[in-house]
């Protein structure tokens, strides 16, 4: 079977790695022959991630390309479409340049239907409020993260919904690197833009660094958010594919403070996975995935106010058996259920069905 992969970025784009990309070579050595062509290619990352923003000649110069990839598609089985083919474009604009009589899985990790439908802008609501909608109703399948989504892509009209939540390669990831020490590490891993969720729980991080005693490590943060954790003892590390898995395991407690809102009601608990997979205790808001990930006192610890970040952040910080104890709890449950060998047969069912049933 030959699939058209139409990711948002490459590898170096963090949603796209996760959701999309990292399955691919476990496909082809599958038997599928899988064209990747991303949207956004690595010159727009660079300066996206460089804080340079982004430039309205290279979003043409991408969506010119990607409109030159769908007109020689007509050799492929099936299209696995990332999201949506042009951001920001109408619903019937982008249906008018794909291709026709071709299967479509269209797959979700984040609730991008709300950038359109609680758009700040009248206009946007109105000219895109229910593209995404539109898409799912549209797809041969769509496939979701998590509940939030599915049940969204339901309500849409989408005429077979799977959940397959977002994945990690276990092996990557190793446990018991860790060694006990006086000062136990806090640690963090994002991006720019969702460094944010920091700040939400600031004083209690500046509070339990303090009396714990403990230390903050935040990788793929801003520098400049130094001067936000001035009082403590706090490092960033800038993020690298390479090395991610490694810095993650440095980690003695990993943490993943989110917003109460439709948006991160969508998102798919991937720091989680991650600390989860080097055998760490994790504390987090209870907010959308985070409440099937954690499992409260088991593998971790759900915290809604500051009064409960605190008491879990302490508690982790004076017990090392406790550490270990919810550390490998969080290892089992990865490996089980959200690990990259254990979803790839999902995953390759689900393509073979969306084929059969065009």
């Amino acid at each position: 079977m030959k699939i058209a992969l139409l990711s948002k970025y490459s590898r170096l784009g963090a949603s796209s790695r996760i959701r999309t990309c990292q399955y691919v070579p476990s496909l082809q050595e599958s038997g599928f022959d899988v064209l990747t062509l991303p949207l956004f290619d690595d010159a727009y990352l660079m300066n996206l991630y460089g804080g340079k923003g982004r430039s309205r000649q290279a979003v043409m110069r991408c969506y010119g390309n990607r409109l030159g990839s769908l007109q020689k598609l007509d050799n492929v089985d099936l299209i696995w479409l990332e999201k949506e083919a042009f951001p920001y474009v109408p619903y019937w604009i982008e249906r008018l340049v794909f291709p026709k009589n071709i299967p479509v899985v269209a797959d979700y990790d984040d609730a991008i239907f709300h950038n359109y439908d609680l758009s700040e802008s009248t206009l946007l609501r109105w000219i895109l409020g229910r593209k995404i909608e539109k898409i799912m109703a549209a797809a041969s399948t769509v496939v979701c993260g998590n509940d939030y989504l599915g049940n969204h892509a339901r309500q849409a009209g989408a005429r077979h919904v799977e959940i397959l939540p977002s994945v990690l390669d276990v092996t990557r990831y190793k446990t018991g690197l860790n060694k006990k020490r006086d000062i136990p590490v806090i640690g963090w891993i994002g991006s720019p833009s969702t460094q944010k969720y920091l700040l939400e729980i600031k004083n209690v991080l500046q509070r339990v660094c303090e009396i714990g005693p403990a230390r903050l490590i935040l990788v793929g943060a801003m520098p400049d958010i130094l001067e936000v954790f001035s009082e403590i003892q706090v490092e960033v590390i800038n993020w690298e594919e390479e090395t991610e898995a490694g810095l993650v395991s440095g980690f003695d407690i990993g943490i993943m403070p989110l917003s109460d809102n439709p948006w991160e009601r969508g998102k798919c608990g991937y720091k989680l996975l991650q600390y989860m997979a080097c055998g760490l205790p994790s504390v987090a808001s209870p907010v959308g995935v985070n409440c099937h990930i954690i499992e409260n006192n088991v593998n971790g610890y759900l915290a809604k106010t500051e009064q409960e970040w605190e008491t879990s952040l302490l508690k982790l910080i004076h017990s090392s058996d406790l550490r270990r104890q919810l550390g490998i709890a969080g290892r089992l449950k990865v490996e089980t259920e959200y690990s990259l060998q254990s979803q790839t047969n999902r995953l390759i069912n689900i393509l073979y069905s969306a084929v059969d049933q065009a």
